[in-house]
């Protein structure tokens, strides 16, 4: 039996660095590892050249490049160029970007094509180095300020998520990466 190999770029969107590991800005890099969890990757390769972790997964129907930049959040761009450039076989619609979005509160997300938070440095400058906003978003939601809370947004997306807040998060995460499954699987 003949079958089409799909191919999709599933890309984690966070900052490089153990001081970083449990930040809200980080939870794009929390999705693509619990991914690989579950795929059975043990460990990703470096890409010097492109800036990123990266690890492949290929049972024979799908194929998937899980990415991780090693950039700052804010260049993100120059890595996600970097494997679009070096694999002409993925169509803009094949690639998953993953990040936090302050627009949606904590336990929410969404994946959406083209539209994303109002405001996001990795995604502004991945949409400026593709020249294009046309790709998948999968937003989620780390916003649980409170009104008493007056953090600014660029400082709050540095702390760490609570012990309350990662039992949400880890229960977002596994929706997600769920949902990923099942559509990299319909789209043959």
């Amino acid at each position: 039996m003949y079958y089409t190999i799909v191919m999709k770029l599933i890309i984690g969107l966070g900052n490089p660095g153990e001081k970083y590991r449990n930040h809200r800005h980080n939870v794009g890099f929390m999705v693509v590892d619990a991914l690989a969890e579950k795929l059975g990757v043990s460990e990703y390769e470096l890409s010097k050249k492109g800036r990123a972790q990266y690890a492949w997964v290929n049972d024979g129907k799908e194929k998937i490049e899980l990415f991780k930049p090693q950039t700052f959040m804010n260049d993100s761009g120059f890595s996600v160029a970097y494997a679009k450039k070096k694999h002409k076989d993925f169509k803009i619609s094949d690639i998953y970007i993953i990040h936090d979005d302050l627009d949606l509160s904590l336990g929410t997300w969404k994946i959406s094509w083209t539209k994303g938070p109002k405001v996001h440095g990795g995604i502004n400058d991945i949409e400026q180095k593709l020249r294009t906003d046309k790709f998948w978003r999968v937003r989620i939601g780390v916003d649980n300020r409170g009104p008493k809370n007056k953090v600014t947004g660029k400082a709050y997306v540095l702390q760490n998520f609570s012990e309350e807040e990662v039992g949400i998060i880890k229960e977002v995460i596994e929706k997600v990466i769920m949902e990923l499954l099942v559509r990299v699987k319909e789209e043959k």
